[in-house]
């Protein structure tokens, strides 16, 4: 049996060494002597990239002679019963090659053909024909190559951005790397450099350890095995194995998406055919001109002593114009440009907020600054935060791409604010503060107008900056979180904005911001909730008087009780004003499937009015007609609703850290706010409700803010509650009921 013993499992030599034991076992299984067959391996055995757990690729390849089937069937068999994985053909040279024309994940598995036994001289012919077949079609076969690399793409992700990533189909895995030797093999371009070649032996070690860990062959590289993994890697921890992941996946998909390039360019030519001997050069901005729709410097911008501003200007333009920058150009600003004085020159300035306001061209070209070193030398602090991954599930980048990602968003907005150029490199340090202690927002203001200083910023511009990086959570934080109807809500925005321009930018900022994290962090709801924070704030701001609450529906309050209204995203209950209400109609609300992101309960002449803002948890809404029966047997205290929601139980979404109560009792006007952070888990709005009615508290009002598997909630308990005794009892009965 292969793989016994007790040597390394991690590495290039332990590959080296399972594929050398499986192929002298493997060879055992083919009788000696005979002429016209031979076991071919393909794939990463053929490669001799094999894990622990690795299936075999075989071919059984044959010049026509007889009993081949049953020959097949007694390699075969040891093979399975040794149980290991097997993806096994039997074919002749012509056949193999026939296939090959026609699917071309078969013609790129060709390439990696190695003799293990038998016929030799068979094998040769047709890892030579292989080739020869490649090189001859390439022209057609690239276009179904990278036709299929995109759809895998999006079936899987980008690995450099995912939590849990497959480390062999995800764009920027091994799979990659596989499409990169099929395109150097076909001469386009010297694809596969040394730094692609580290990268991808790398992954290949990852996926190693991941083998190990788990005991069987997983390409998913899971949360729970993170430690585990990093450890046999000699790593920190697991978030340091994750930043080396993503550093060598951005690798290989950078020099996958450059050496696409240079395919197209290469089809292109041959479109045109013979063309002028000289390429056409067109001016694109000062020291840069374009050729073959790539951005490379002009003649007269390469000299012994370049502008210092000159890496900075060349992205820049390439960004503006949404073309690459060709990777000759990139070499050498890596190698020549000197580094930027302090404060940084105009020309400098200018030239990075050009760059971050380009929208769409903005990410693809820092990704391949990046790759060169040029953005550690403009901007050393974001050394740290490269590659840094952020564990909540709603954000889909790493830090670093979500900083640049936000910036892009940016640009959307920059025609709503009085200073653009603020916005966007607020909008590209907002976050620069995470992953050192404390509150990243005040954490990172120091570093983001320390940041601004030195790209030499005016002092009340880095002060806007500082303030903006400071602030930046401060408009969707307070919408989600706080009664926007309490003058104290209003007042204290108010206070902590100041003037017009700084809730204006600050609005973009916001926006942005939730637009560069993902799908999750916005939703219909938060942008109403933010825009009408944001209306209410400004007419504070010009004078204007708040309105006034809008008046109970005439139907809740003058009807029969109960009364019920159901109305798109509004849930309305009037009913006899009696304990444990509001926590009723949460539950039921719950147990339909349907999330509360606002509550406020009033009561007028002696009946409880209590409204309720819903989404529905899985996109669906509930039967209404349902949902309505069991509202009324819950407002009417039929126990039996709220039972069935007991027994169905729910699962905690969040982390691992316990829930935390917040106390704010200058938040509100009549109330004091307490705020529960906790991991969700369906019924906890009822669970907690229930606690604190059981506990005496009244609440007027609750504010639900979910983020990926964590939520804040806000409950307005009516009261000043001086006493601690009080207060701590009602923190003990939240915290046990959202544990």
């Amino acid at each position: 049996m292969p793989f016994k013993g007790d040597g390394p499992v991690i590495g290039a030599a332990a590959r080296e060494q399972r594929a050398a034991a499986l192929d002298a076992w493997l060879a055992t299984l083919l009788p000696p002597g005979r002429q016209g067959v031979a076991l071919v391996a393909v794939g990463g055995l053929g490669r001799r990239e094999v894990a622990p757990h690795s299936d075999l690729d075989l071919l059984l390849l044959h010049n026509g002679v007889d009993n081949v089937d049953e020959l097949a069937a007694a390699i075969w068999y040891p093979v399975w019963d040794a149980r290991l994985g097997l993806d096994h053909s039997v074919r002749t040279p012509a056949e193999a090659l026939s296939v090959a024309r026609d699917d071309v994940k078969v013609a790129l598995g060709l390439l990696d053909v190695r003799h293990i036994a038998g016929d030799a001289t068979l094998t040769a012919q047709l890892a030579a024909s292989a080739v020869d077949l490649w090189r001859r079609t390439a022209i057609h076969q690239l276009p179904k190559l990278r036709e299929a690399t995109l759809a895998r793409h999006r079936a899987h992700g980008e690995l450099a951005f995912l939590l849990e990533g497959d480390l062999k189909e995800a764009a920027g895995g091994l799979r990659d790397a596989g499409v990169l030797r099929g395109i150097g093999y076909a001469g386009v371009a010297d694809v596969f450099r040394p730094v692609v070649r580290a990268a991808q032996r790398r992954l290949l070690d990852v996926r190693d350890a991941l083998h190990a860990a788990t005991g069987r062959r997983v390409d998913r590289l899971v949360a729970q095995e993170r430690s585990t993994v990093a450890e046999l890697l000699s790593l920190e921890d697991g978030d340091a194995l994750l930043r080396r992941v993503s550093s060598d996946a951005r690798t290989i998909a950078y020099a996958l998406h450059d050496a696409w390039r240079a395919v197209d360019r290469i089809r292109s030519t041959r479109r045109r055919g013979a063309g002028p001997a000289t390429p056409v050069r067109r001016p694109v901005a000062r020291d840069v001109v374009e050729q073959d729709g790539e951005v490379v410097l002009a003649r007269t911008a390469v000299g012994p002593r370049p502008e210092p501003s000159l890496s900075l200007r060349v992205a820049a333009a390439a960004a503006t114009a949404r073309l690459p920058i060709a990777r000759a150009t990139l070499e050498w600003l890596a190698a020549f440009c000197p580094p930027l004085p302090r404060p940084w020159p105009e020309a400098a300035r200018s030239a990075l907020l050009t760059l971050l306001g380009a929208g769409p061209g903005l990410v693809p070209t820092w990704e391949a600054c990046d790759r060169y070193g040029l953005v550690a030398g403009w901007l050393p602090e974001l050394a740290r935060v490269r590659s840094l991954p952020q564990h909540n599930p709603v954000h889909l980048y790493t830090l670093d791409r979500h900083l640049v990602q936000t910036a892009a968003e940016a640009s959307e907005f920059t025609r709503e604010v009085d200073r653009p150029d603020l916005l966007l490199l607020a909008a590209f340090l907002h976050d620069l503060g995470k992953g050192l202690p404390g509150d990243h927002s005040q954490v990172g203001a120091p570093i983001a107008a320390g940041v601004a200083a030195r790209i030499g910023l005016a002092p009340a511009e880095v002060a806007m900056v500082e303030k903006l990086v400071r602030l930046h959570l401060l408009l969707p934080e307070v919408a989600t979180r706080r009664d926007l109807a309490d003058p104290v809500t209003i007042r204290t925005v108010c206070a902590a904005v100041e003037d017009a321009a700084t809730l204006d930018l600050l609005y973009a900022l916001a926006r942005a911001d939730a637009a560069a994290t993902g799908p999750a962090a916005w939703s219909h709801w938060k942008g109403r909730l933010v825009a009408d924070l944001v209306r209410r704030v400004r007419a504070a701001q010009q004078g204007v008087p708040l309105p006034p609450p809008p008046a109970p529906d005439p139907e809740l309050v003058n009807g029969p009780l109960p009364a019920l209204q159901l109305k798109g995203d509004r849930v309305a209950v009037a009913a006899t004003d009696r304990r444990g209400l509001l926590a009723a109609v949460a539950g039921c609300l719950s147990l339909h499937r349907l999330d509360v992101v606002a509550a406020d309960a009033t009561t007028v002449d002696g009946r409880a009015l209590v409204e309720f803002r819903v989404q529905p948890r899985y996109g669906n809404p509930p039967d209404p007609a349902a949902l309505a029966i069991d509202l009324r047997r819950a407002v009417q205290g039929d126990v039996s609703v709220t039972q069935r929601l007991r027994g169905r139980g729910g699962t905690r979404r969040g982390g691992g850290a316990g829930p935390k109560v917040v106390w704010h009792r200058e938040a509100a006007t009549d109330a004091v706010v307490l705020e529960l952070r906790a991991a969700d888990s369906p019924g906890l709005l009822y669970r907690v409700a229930s606690a604190l009615d059981e506990a005496g508290a009244t609440v007027r009002a609750a504010r639900i803010s979910t983020l990926g598997g964590d939520v804040v909630d806000a409950f307005y308990l009516v009261g000043t509650w001086p006493d601690e005794a009080a207060r701590q009892a009602v923190e003990e009965a939240v915290l046990a009921a959202a544990a």
